[in-house]
């Protein structure tokens, strides 16, 4: 539970602080890069990490992660440009590929099948109590003393977990021979990065038909294949596509995907709007994130139960209808509906990202033995976290080419003066209050419209989402608390 908090409060409380961190370092061209960077390594070593749990225990390895992620944090608070906070936010994310996985691997292997869903939902009231802590002292700090306490406070939280694992977690599973691809990683790692690369940059610093988009358009799509080449041919497979033979594995880690997209579209940017829009300080802002991580856990809870008594797909399809709904909220939503209308449309979202995440990762962990449970859930969050990545960066792209349309055709006389960076001073509240009138208008009516636009793309992933849950197979627990499939 330590472990998870400190990865769940990192979320909340860098989110919550982000535009006072571009206010102060600049860079609103590079804002998804913040996001970006963290998750690409969190994407590409959740893999690595989940093999080496099954490989070497889990003990071992998250400790391992737990010490990267706080040099990482270290790093970032030190961080002086946007770009430097970009490379230690790659180093946070390093670390953090083993944080999240490894903490729900371990309740996998410590409680029975019969308790499991149960636990897995009481573990998610962490998300809860960093909701409330995390953007309301993420949201203080920015205030009143520095953001780079932000990354800090992760220090004492990552010390506490780790002496709590090494003096209770008993560990007496065989270790088997290492076997660890490498090659698998390095093509996953280019593929990633190239397609997030094209996402975050073209439209904006590139065409999209430039020789730029399209050499890198097929360094990824050739990685990708190669890597895929390369897992079926290795006898330890960073990704054991076996796993994906089974429809519900199948269709639980592409909804995750799609499910990653929405949380890392609202989390990263409805404090954007919150604050350059509505024009609301950092800690309204976090009070709005806050809604949808107390969603999370309270929806996580019922989860365990409902999927005792009406089985995991029709808990699931409960947790798409409450993303259609939070996602149609969002695409309706302006600055007149002020925070409290921010908020409740995060609260469904979170809703039900906790009904629909809780519900996946039991049925993965019933489906798999020991051997196989590190990587296998791994393998869901490494879905999630890859939704996490390409969202950021096409939603970024999106944000970013929609801002300067609206400058180009709107601005007249203005727009032509105004870049991306001109939107760094809707965040600071001294900057803003220095602009003229007219050009603080076309600021924030870019920046409505074109976070509009994001909602839209949420809302359209959500309803894809929300379709693909009735692929699941009817299976429950039975009274022998066994998976049977209807």
């Amino acid at each position: 539970m330590l472990v998870m908090f400190m990865g769940a409060i990192e979320g909340t409380i860098v989110a919550t602080a982000i535009p006072a961190i571009v206010g102060d370092l600049g860079g609103f061209s590079h804002y998804s890069w913040v996001f970006s960077s963290y998750l690409l390594m969190t994407t590409i070593t959740v893999l690595i990490y989940g093999k080496l749990a099954d490989l070497f225990g889990r003990k071992i390895i998250i400790s391992i992660g737990i010490i990267i992620f706080l040099i990482g944090s270290v790093l970032c608070g030190f961080a002086l440009t946007m770009n430097q906070l970009i490379v230690y936010r790659f180093v946070q994310g390093i670390g953090a590929g083993a944080v999240m996985p490894i903490a729900t691997t371990i309740i996998g292997d410590i409680y029975p099948k019969e308790e499991r869903a149960k636990i897995q939902g009481y573990l998610s009231s962490v998300w809860g109590i960093s909701a409330v802590m995390g953007p309301a002292v993420g949201g203080l700090l920015v205030e009143y003393v520095s953001w780079r306490w932000v990354f800090w406070v992760n220090i004492p939280i990552g010390f506490i977990a780790m002496i709590g694992l090494w003096v209770f977690l008993q560990e007496s599973n065989v270790k088997r021979k290492a076997s660890i691809d490498y090659v698998g990683a390095i093509l996953l790692t280019v593929s990633v990065s190239a397609c997030m690369l094209v996402l975050v940059e073209g439209g904006v610093q590139w065409e999209w038909y430039s020789m730029e988009t399209i050499l890198i358009s097929m360094i990824s799509f050739v990685t990708l294949i190669l890597f895929i080449l390369k897992e079926r041919k290795t006898p330890e497979p960073m990704m054991p596509f076996s796993l994906w033979n089974t429809r519900p594995i199948l269709i639980a880690n592409i909804v995750s995907f799609l499910t990653g997209i929405i949380l890392i579209g609202i989390s990263s940017f409805l404090p954007a709007f919150v604050q350059g829009v509505m024009e609301k300080n950092a800690t309204i802002a976090g009070f709005t994130l806050t809604a949808m991580s107390i969603g999370w856990p309270i929806a996580s809870t019922l989860s365990g139960r409902l999927i005792l008594t009406i089985g995991f797909r029709n808990t699931s399809i409960l947790g798409g209808i409450s993303l259609v709904i939070g996602g149609s909220l969002f695409v309706f939503i302006v600055p007149e509906f002020g925070p409290i209308g921010a908020a409740v449309s995060s609260f469904f979202v979170g809703v039900g990202m906790g009904l629909t995440s809780t519900s996946f990762i039991v049925l993965i962990q019933e489906a798999v033995a020991w051997q196989q449970r590190g990587i296998a859930t791994a393998s869901n969050m490494f879905m999630r976290n890859l939704g996490n990545t390409v969202g950021a960066a096409l939603l970024g792209g999106i944000l970013n080419g929609q801002i300067m349309r609206y400058f180009s055709k709107q601005g007249n006389d203005i727009g032509e003066l105004l870049t991306l960076d001109s939107t760094n001073k809707l965040l600071n509240e001294e900057e803003r209050n220095t602009l003229l009138p007219e050009v603080k208008n076309l600021l924030q009516e870019g920046l409505e419209i074109s976070l509009h636009t994001v909602y839209i793309t949420i809302l359209f992933v959500a309803l894809i989402s929300f379709f693909l849950i009735f692929l699941l197979p009817r299976m429950n627990v039975d009274s022998n608390e066994k998976v049977v499939n209807k």
